[in-house]
């Protein structure tokens, strides 16, 4: 057997998350299937991370084992071949048995976008979130301050997250204003379940002037998740990438999504 590694790129708009369900159209099952119809044999892929439904991912990391042989050019235009538009491989490399594409990683990152525009986005209506008020860049940043570093992040941890601990160190957190979109820049070594998007609800509201700069650092210390903002819409989130030790030699993550046409509104 042989363990090889795929880089996935997936608008999961349509889907019900990564995982596969059995009541609902899953990415996990249908790239599943899409390997097995060129490795000739029932392939169970294992991912960097479960992203919810709606999200999207730039750089989604997998592996598989298979006896099978194939050039690197089969295994991703094969694949790719029996896979719908909005799931695509981009790479495969082949890291070595020890390789685990979630046990492997050593940090993730992820791009939020967000619009705040009296008109709501058409056009990126599935690929930003959106809210009416303006948010201030300089002060979500400024609060964001608080939460880089080793922390309890219970207070951003959904209900139903089945990690064994709350304890995550976020390593960056940049936001910054490209063209009209908001763009949260988060990388840690591991996140919890809806973590980003909790984060982002929270700084939402510190942005739009209902919350002082220092309300963070009292959310993060009260490890409560009532005391925190909003969940943030699914649609402006994106796996952005995962990084590993090199000697696995695979690609690094891409730039991340960037848009042309951020003003569109109706």
């Amino acid at each position: 057997m042989t363990r090889l590694a795929l880089g996935v790129e997936y608008d999961g708009s349509g889907y019900c998350g990564w995982q596969r369900q059995h009541h609902a159209d899953s990415i996990q099952t249908r790239l599943e299937r899409a390997v097995a119809a060129i490795a000739r044999h029932p392939v169970e892929v294992v991912a960097a991370g479960r992203t919810d439904a709606g999200v999207h991912a730039c750089a989604q990391v997998v592996h598989f084992d298979t006896p099978v042989s194939r050039p690197g050019r089969a295994w991703v235009r094969g694949v790719n071949s029996h896979l719908p538009p909005d799931i695509g491989v981009r790479w495969v490399a082949w890291p070595g048995d020890d390789f685990d594409a979630r046990r492997s990683g050593r940090s993730r990152s992820y791009r939020y976008l967000l619009l705040d525009s009296p008109l709501r986005p058409v056009l990126l209506r599935d690929r930003v979130s959106w809210t009416w008020k303006p948010l201030d860049v300089g002060r979500m940043q400024a609060a964001a301050g608080h939460l880089i570093g080793e922390h309890d992040f219970s207070s951003f941890r959904a209900a139903a997250c089945q990690a064994h601990h709350p304890v995550r160190h976020i390593q960056s957190l940049r936001i910054a204003r490209h063209d009209g979109v908001i763009a949260f820049d988060i990388t840690a070594n591991a996140f919890l379940h809806h973590m980003v998007r909790n984060i982002v609800g929270t700084l939402m509201a510190v942005g739009a002037g209902e919350k002082p700069d220092d309300w963070v650092a009292s959310v993060l210390a009260a490890r409560d998740r009532r005391r925190a903002g909003v969940t943030a819409p699914p649609e402006g989130l994106y796996l952005q990438g995962v990084r590993y030790p090199e000697r696995f030699g695979l690609p690094g993550p891409p730039p991340g999504p960037v848009f042309a046409c951020t003003q569109a509104g109706g």
